[in-house]
């Protein structure tokens, strides 16, 4: 480790002495970066949850709901005496469906129900429209960690992962009244019935190119694509009137349908749906159940040992009442002072961007100016919301049920108020990430950032730390979110959210030159648990460059910048300690990069940092002048 240069690994000697440091706890598959500020702001949480449990004392009626979900959450005792029964009584509304006709006539009933059906539906934002909302179509999830597991040449790991869920899943069977004989068929026919899925869904990185989702057809042909099911009726019953389209974001898996779902795979799907959906329901119902239904997770992602009881209590009643406690959160320990000054800077980077805009190689003057238009329309959330959504008005429940049945009755009320969107417009002011959230986002369908109170602290942001420092941190992490605006995904909508052509042909095909080289930069980089897909992690990479580029021209600007710490503190947001299997993992779901490479690799392309340095061709951190790739 002491022979390490920075001009040849930035991340490991900025890290070095934290990673060796860092402990992953037994029931995380990572800790450093974002999990550590995340895990801090969990036993805080707690800590404040336990308080106003203890002293009922409650800021409002929302964060007494979410406390007394905590208590029956943590209450191991009320659990174990309900058992697996709650799940089982809910899934006993399978039995009335013997056959595909029957399930037409209670199609409303399970999916409001929340049991698996061979698609999903749901209420989103038009993405042509985004003041309006449309009905949305998908294929449902499958059991591997995604559908590329499928592919002949995973046969090997698909094996061997299904071997360690099969035995979970017959472990909790095991606990059902069903036979032997029939706990072995449905196991069977579950497997069966999600290797038909498999073979059709979308894969993660056909999911990361989130334009294509947007496939609207008349709701006539997709009703003939879902038959022997009815969809028709099904809108009709859920909406009181049929809509005239319909959004399907999975063609593939629809044109396929008929061959998946029919009067012959029909026990097949019923035995799948009652499989999976009593998994999913393993984490509301007894410890050892909740133990048990952890195992093929923990396993895939090398993560020892389960969720203590009060961090799980808490995730869930975070889960449910995310905004108040985010509100509660960011009301308290977020100041006045820090969210000026981040709000100051993000504006100092969206006017950074319009000058860099002006300026770009790759638009022509005209859509130069409509990217400057959108950038001027950028809405910006920092922190947490103004005000408690009122929707959380309808979240109450029966304090004497069984956590499984509040939980339940919790998420039916949730899907209902989505699917009532369908005819009301869209509410732009809606913040997509709590207060309490260590995360960011752009939503490229309203054109926003959000940057919840929780993520905007050491080492990605303080008042105490320079303003290098906070450039090389959150203000990069900014730039990278304002910079989905204008990736691989991004572009293609406008300063509305629209999907719309707004560039030129001679734009795209500039455009597509810098994809295809971001993609180059990190295509087959070989990494100890596994080889990089360029392609898959593309917009990340881009949105990362992006950022980089906007604050280093920032750094020009400023009065005693220091370019050492700006890199220096850039490597210490991405300091990551993981399991081997979690590593592995990523590579196939996660639409980021590996967090070395995000560490290490846009650096490279900027001259700042060979200078900074003193990096030459002879050190691993050089990339010659040709290959560097610089976006916005």
């Amino acid at each position: 480790m002491d022979t390490i240069r920075i001009q040849d690994d930035l991340y490991t000697y900025v890290n070095r002495e934290k990673l060796e440091s860092l402990v992953i706890p037994d029931d995380l598959p990572c800790v450093g970066g974002f999990t550590s500020l995340s895990v801090d702001i969990q036993k805080l949480m707690i800590g404040e949850l336990k308080s106003m449990c203890e002293s009922k004392a409650y800021p409002n009626e929302h964060l007494k709901r979410a406390c007394t979900l905590f208590a029956a959450a943590s209450d191991a005792a009320k659990k174990e005496a309900d058992g697996i029964q709650p799940a089982l009584n809910h899934l006993a509304v399978l039995d009335s469906v013997d056959s595909v006709d029957a399930m037409n006539g209670m199609l409303k009933t399970l999916l409001t129900e929340r049991i698996p059906l061979p698609f999903a539906l749901m209420t989103e934002t038009d993405m042509k429209d985004t003041s309006r909302h449309s009905v949305f179509i998908q294929g449902p999830s499958v059991i591997l960690p995604d559908a590329s597991y499928y592919k002949p040449e995973m046969e090997a790991q698909k094996t061997a992962i299904l071997g360690i869920w099969a035995n979970m899943a017959k472990m909790i069977l095991a606990k059902t009244p069903l036979s032997e004989k029939d706990q072995e068929q449905y196991l069977a026919d579950t497997l069966a019935f999600d290797a038909l899925l498999g073979a059709t869904v979308k894969t993660s990185e056909e999911w990361s190119e989130y334009v294509k989702i947007y496939n609207p057809m008349k709701t006539a042909r997709v009703a003939t694509m879902l038959k022997p099911l009815s969809l028709k009726a099904l809108l009709g019953e859920l909406f009181g009137f049929v809509p005239e389209s319909v959004i399907v974001t999975e063609p593939r898996y629809f044109k396929a349908f008929r061959s998946i779902f029919n009067e012959q795979t029909f026990v097949q799907y019923k035995h799948w749906a009652y499989v999976t959906a009593l998994i999913d329901a393993c984490p509301l119902l007894s410890e050892e159940l909740r133990e048990i239904g952890s195992m093929y997770h923990r396993a895939i992602a090398g993560i020892a040992a389960v969720t203590p009881i009060d961090k799980f209590a808490y995730e869930l009643a975070s889960e449910m009442y995310s905004e108040p406690m985010g509100v509660y959160y960011g009301e308290k320990y977020f100041g006045e002072e820090a969210k000026k000054d981040i709000t100051a800077i993000v504006y100092q980077i969206i006017d950074t961007y319009k000058e860099r805009i002006a300026t770009n190689e790759i638009l022509e003057e005209s859509t130069k100016q409509k990217a400057i238009t959108k950038l001027s329309k950028i809405g910006v959330k920092m922190g947490y919301p103004d005000r408690i959504d009122p929707f959380y008005n309808e979240l109450v429940f029966d304090e004497s049920a069984s956590l499984y049945d509040i939980v339940m009755s919790l998420k039916k009320i949730r899907q209902a108020y989505r699917l009532a969107k369908l005819t009301k417009p869209v509410d732009r002011t809606t913040w997509e990430m709590p207060g309490h959230m260590v995360n960011a986002c752009y939503n490229p369908f309203v054109n926003d950032i959000t940057f919840p109170a929780a993520i905007l602290q050491p080492p990605f942001y303080s008042l105490k730390q320079t303003r290098s420092e906070n450039l090389g941190g959150i203000g990069a992490v900014i730039g990278h979110e304002i910079s989905h605006a204008f990736d691989s995904n991004g572009a293609k909508c406008d300063e509305n959210g629209n999907i719309n052509n707004w560039w030129t042909k001679e734009d795209n095909r500039r455009f597509k030159a810098k994809i295809k080289a971001m993609i180059k930069q990190f295509d087959k980089i070989e990494l100890p648990w596994g080889v990089v897909n360029g392609s898959f992690i593309v917009s990340e990479n881009m949105a990362d460059n992006g950022g980089m580029a906007v604050t280093l021209a920032i750094m020009a600007k400023t009065e005693n910048a220091s370019y050492e710490e700006y890199f220096k503190n850039w490597a210490r947001v991405w300091c990551q300690k993981a399991k081997p299997e979690y590593q592995q993992l990523l590579l196939s779901l996660d639409v980021h990069g590996p967090a070395i490479l995000r560490a290490n690799m846009p650096p490279r392309n900027f001259p700042e940092w060979y200078t900074a340095f003193g990096v030459t061709c002879k050190d691993e951190m050089y990339i010659a002048p040709k290959k560097r790739v610089v976006i916005w």
